[in-house]
């Protein structure tokens, strides 16, 4: 039998378009087997009339122990944070935020996220070449985290060429990987040689519909990997599923990011199985088949 602590964890998500998140029930049903007293709260910045610094600073005077920090502010909010953490600084995002007696304290677990989850959906897949849609805060953790899986060759597509460089010259602390920027009218082309493809835009996502590439050029010895959970089978991962194509959704990442995440909050070491069951029979029928 469980029992309850004493301990009390105010946290919560800031983002936009947030309402459908599966962050607060992850949290709170990690939080329950371990007794701790645990609300978890969605702040939407459509919803308010005010900046991320803002809502960060309202959130250190009322109390909360931590944050997560989704789309559009993991780079944005750097700028309000006292310390990163090594990863965070490397990356240049963060979407995690610790507050510490006298200090914000800003991490990245996407990268952890990202790894365990395409580990889990694609564990024998070849690494030689991926192309990689997007080079945002996602996307930093994305690149290095592909990186570290043993991709030699990473092909960077971007609409905002200064936002690729920046992400291809913080990838140079990776010098077994190669990075190559295009545009995205050359994406297509290249696609044809690669590997795999990920997506790590916000293409796809609620509120963004749409798809990233043409379901066209995805070719037969592709896999395909999208970070996106919300819905959990985008337009790019349902056409690669029709195409008979290997795929990663966005559900694997959103639990090992969550989990690590868990940890930083609450110093407690969570069970990472139980979350992916949890997030299983939240997304539905077939809806954690991935995860």
């Amino acid at each position: 039998m469980v029992t309850r602590s004493d301990q009390r964890f105010l946290v919560g998500l800031i983002g936009a378009g947030i309402g459908t998140s599966m962050s607060p029930p992850l949290h709170e049903l990690e939080a329950d087997r371990h007794g701790l007293r645990y609300y978890y709260q969605l702040i939407d910045l459509r919803e308010r009339d005010r900046t991320v610094g803002e809502l960060l600073a309202a959130a250190r005077e009322l109390g909360f122990r931590g944050l997560n920090i989704t789309h559009p502010v993991k780079q944005e909010v750097l700028g309000y944070l006292d310390e990163l953490s090594p990863e965070a600084a490397e990356l240049g995002a963060v979407n995690t935020v610790v507050f510490e007696p006298g200090r914000a304290v800003g991490h990245n677990t996407d990268r952890y996220g990202f790894a365990a989850g395409l580990a889990r959906a694609l564990p024998d897949v070849c690494f030689d070449h991926v192309v990689q849609l997007g080079a945002g805060g996602a996307g930093a953790a994305v690149a290095s985290a592909l990186a570290a899986a043993g991709v030699r060759r990473l092909t960077l597509v971007d609409v905002d060429a200064g936002r690729a460089r920046r992400l291809a010259g913080a990838m140079a602390v990776h010098p077994s990987m190669t990075v190559e920027i295009i545009s995205p009218v050359a994406a297509p082309a290249r696609l044809a040689g690669a590997d795999g493809l990920v997506n790590a835009t916000p293409i796809g996502m609620e509120g963004h519909p749409g798809v990233p590439i043409a379901p066209e050029h995805l070719h037969a010895e592709l896999w395909v990997a999208d970070v996106i959970y919300r819905p959990l089978e985008t337009e790019l991962i349902r056409a690669a599923r029709e195409r008979g194509l290997r795929v990663a959704d966005g559900g694997g990442m959103v639990v090992s990011q969550a989990a690590a995440s868990f940890r930083l909050f609450t110093g407690i070491a969570p069970d990472e199985r139980l979350m992916i069951e949890d997030f299983s029979r939240l997304a539905g029928p077939g809806g954690g088949a991935d995860v």
